[in-house]
């Protein structure tokens, strides 16, 4: 953790870039159910196999595994924090691996 008097010495840029703000985030591999899954970052899985998630402009909803569940609220957390690579990160995973899911709950 950086001390408040730090910042003043290294700018925020360099104190935000220590806490991984400004770091392209790392794509991360985990077992989930028996099988092996490339998340776009580390994040918390949900073990649910499936999950129902509800647009949250139109609530129209779409079903996607728990591990799908897990990146898009990752996503959705990050864009209310500013952490703008982790949010093109994820779209970019979700339009790859599920374009449906993509289409109702982030396009």
């Amino acid at each position: 953790m950086v001390a408040p008097d730090d910042n003043l010495e290294k700018g925020a840029h360099e104190t935000m870039k220590g806490n991984n703000m400004f770091e392209k985030p790392k794509k991360t591999k985990v077992k989930w159910h028996g099988q092996t899954v490339v998340m776009p970052f580390n994040c918390s899985v949900y073990e649910e196999k499936e999950i129902e998630i509800a647009n949250r402009f139109s609530g129209e909803k779409t079903k996607m595994p728990g591990y799908a569940a897990s990146v898009y609220d990752t996503i959705i957390g990050a864009e209310r924090f500013g952490a703008y690579d982790i949010v093109r990160a994820g779209l970019d995973w979700f339009k790859q691996y599920f374009p449906e899911q993509y289409m109702v709950v982030l396009d």
